[in-house]
């Protein structure tokens, strides 16, 4: 792992995330997305804190963002986690390093809770996330349908911080 280093997501990376993306979705306890957007709609719907790429060298080997949860000012300190790792890179720790970056990065940006939503089948992400200081707050049962029809279900994590938004 002294091999992988961290830096700041850039517009250039985005062939590099796209495909970790896609072979996200194309495991199937990913996401409910099907189609990967574009660049522009993708930069446009995430945050523009905490943008994260692990690499080997000059290999973009995995990628952290964070997603809004509303539009509403209230919920201003309220992100949703998307962490993903390349398939020849799983299973060595890069997840959980990103995640400990994402972390620090989103508390210095005012964020006091991270959220996520993950498939049950989906445990080296759970576990990540567990590991991280998040904790089961409950799961959806039959929330939506996979593209083939099959009801998921999804188990809801969060993260609250202990420095931000404790006053």
């Amino acid at each position: 792992m002294s091999d992988v280093t961290l830096r700041a997501l850039a517009a250039e990376d985005w062939p590099f995330v796209r495909e970790i993306y896609r072979q996200g979705i194309a495991s199937g306890d990913a996401t409910f997305e099907t189609d990967i957007p574009e660049w522009d709609i993708w930069h446009a719907s995430r945050l523009p804190v905490a943008r994260i790429v692990a690499l080997e060298g000059d290999r973009v080997v995995g990628f952290a963002a964070l997603s809004p949860t509303s539009g509403r000012a209230v919920y201003a300190g309220v992100a949703e986690v998307m962490i993903y790792v390349a398939q020849e890179a799983r299973g060595r720790g890069i997840g959980g390093r990103m995640m400990d970056r994402l972390v620090q990065e989103s508390e210095s940006s005012g964020i006091w809770t991270l959220q996520a939503s993950i498939f049950p089948e989906n445990e080296a992400s759970i576990n990540a996330h567990l590991g991280a200081g998040f904790r089961e707050v409950g799961r959806r049962e039959r929330i939506a349908r996979f593209h083939d029809g099959r009801w998921r279900d999804t188990v809801v994590l969060e993260r609250r911080s202990r420095s931000v938004g404790n006053d």
